[in-house]
């Protein structure tokens, strides 16, 4: 039987890889580690799961799962270029427990991206916006308008343009703008906004 008192924590870290959202699994589960006494849960996460290249840990929720354990989870964000390896997954098959965990990360970065900068976690260092587009795609789970993306981005202040220019690919086109985040720490920057599905 497992002991009630016992503490886990459980981290959910995300990345954007085409279309989907992967989830990095240890084992197919999510990292975890066992809380020892007086132990803070940040350094238990950091026994769970590599955290150094995670560009933004937040945490999710505090639960008691169905083994009886106490959870915290944590949702940790990864840039597309950030060396991370791993079992990272989109589809998966996971207990009730971790499957509604991912769930909840999932809704929670969807819900901050709309009005937070929180994009930066999931991007590399410069990109274009055809680039990020597809980021942010994946983490909302429906399409975007590249100039609306822009648009949007670039009246909060969220994006700045960088020097060079993207070569084009071997379809061809023209050569792509650059861009980055103007800042790596989270911030609000419209707080009554909502990044909606487009209208069917």
């Amino acid at each position: 039987m497992t002991d009630s008192t016992s503490h886990t924590v459980l981290g959910v870290a995300l990345r954007a890889r085409g279309p989907h959202l992967e989830v990095l699994l240890a084992g197919g589960r999510l990292p975890e580690a066992r809380v020892g006494a007086r132990e803070p849960l940040a350094a238990a996460l950091a026994r769970a799961l590599d955290v150094a290249p995670l560009a933004h840990i937040e945490q999710l929720e505090t639960r008691r799962l169905r083994d009886g354990r106490l959870a915290t989870a944590y949702l940790g964000l990864a840039p597309t270029d950030a060396p991370l390896d791993g079992d990272w997954r989109s589809e998966l098959a996971l207990t009730p427990d971790h499957a509604e965990l991912v769930a909840a990360a999932h809704g929670r970065l969807r819900a901050k991206l709309s009005y937070t900068n929180v994009g930066f976690a999931l991007a590399p260092a410069t990109f274009t916006i055809s680039e990020l587009r597809e980021i942010y795609v994946a983490a909302l789970g429906h399409d975007v308008s590249a100039t609306n993306l822009q648009r949007v981005l670039v009246r909060r202040g969220e994006l700045e343009r960088v020097e060079g220019l993207r070569p084009p690919g071997r379809a061809g086109g023209r050569p792509a703008a650059l861009f980055r985040f103007a800042s790596k720490h989270l911030e609000v920057t419209d707080e009554f906004a909502a990044l909606r599905p487009p209208h069917r």
